[in-house]
């Protein structure tokens, strides 16, 4: 057994050395490093991640050091385009993260409608080597596509050092490399309104239009839930649980969550937890944008995170 690994290494390493030769190798300048935009750059893809993945309790720290192993894209993936590719969830080998990172990545590509290996910069070898550059290229191109509205810092760019190994020798060149597009300046005030959650803007109404949108949701609600007999009289505490809001969904979407799967009558809080998490992934797995919602708001009867669900369903389904 000795013997294979040894050959394994050796043969990994030889692959490793022509690959170098053949590639040009890109490095960001250590003074760009520092640049201030590159840095808020950083933050905002870290705030991303952060915001996505906060319902499974999943923080990130570092762009360099939390995602080479797969791990976070794997559940990016997931909560973003609703995909749970079959792989380990903790690859602790360096084998079994670039095995899971390239089966992530394959359905990342396609995903992104990138098939043409010439136009993508990044790759599994990279990213396992925690390249900085081709991290922020693949979390940017994430971001266009499965969450376009979300305002990154704009015109961002760094020095990077080209590099390129031959027989003949070392050829180095510095480049500038384009992390996100220039865009037209916007007014700080209009990007605020526009980013800003249609619920959120609702709550600073005066309260008689808070209240008309509020009924109006109930009424959706009832009307969806009579069939069941049940009905709903206080939209900010009958939720909690999540059993309505499960019921709820099968009615609109026409499907039946089978009773196994959930707690019809939770008795604890990580019962009412669980039936949250079952609902909100259903809805992620329909297309809506509830992947920054934490289920402990719901059960804590929080009257935004709560709006913020049953807006994105009457959106939907209000013409129905």
């Amino acid at each position: 057994m000795e013997a294979d690994i040894f050959e394994y290494h050796k043969e990994e390493d030889t692959v490793d050395i022509k690959s170098f030769q053949e590639e040009k190798q890109k490095l960001i300048q250590p003074t760009a490093l520092k640049d201030p935009k590159l840095a808020k750059l950083k933050e905002a893809l870290v705030n991303w991640i952060n915001s996505t993945l906060k319902p499974e309790h999943i923080v990130v720290q570092s762009l360099e050091e939390d995602l080479y192993d797969g791990l976070v894209l794997h559940h990016m993936l997931s909560r973003l385009a609703g995909v749970d590719v079959p792989v380990e969830e903790m690859a602790l080998t360096s084998p079994a993260q670039i095995r899971k990172l390239g089966l992530v990545l394959e359905e990342l590509d396609q995903r992104l409608g990138l098939q043409d290996d010439s136009r993508i910069k990044w790759n599994v070898k990279l990213i396992h080597n925690k390249d900085l550059l081709a991290t922020i290229h693949l979390l940017v191109a994430m971001v266009r596509s499965f969450q376009p509205d979300l305002d990154l810092p704009p015109n961002v760019n760094v020095e990077v050092i080209v590099m390129e190994v031959s027989k003949s020798g070392i050829k180095s060149d510095v480049q500038t490399e384009v992390l996100t597009d220039e865009r037209e300046a916007v007014p700080e005030s209009l990007m605020k309104s526009e980013r800003e959650d249609p619920i959120e803007k609702l709550l600073k109404l005066e309260a008689h239009k808070v209240n008309t949108v509020k009924k109006a949701i109930l009424y959706f609600v009832n009307q969806n839930m009579q069939t069941l007999g049940l009905q709903v009289a206080d939209m900010d505490k009958q939720f909690a649980d999540g059993v309505i809001l499960l019921l709820l969904i099968g009615q609109l979407e026409g499907f039946f969550v089978p009773l196994c799967d959930f707690n019809l009558t939770p008795v604890n809080h990580s019962e009412m937890v669980h039936n949250v998490t079952l609902a909100l992934d259903l809805l992620n797995n329909l297309g809506l944008k509830v992947s920054s919602v934490d289920p402990q708001d719901i059960v804590s009867q929080d009257v935004t995170t709560t709006l913020k669900v049953l807006y994105a369903l009457f959106k939907k389904h209000k013409g129905k």
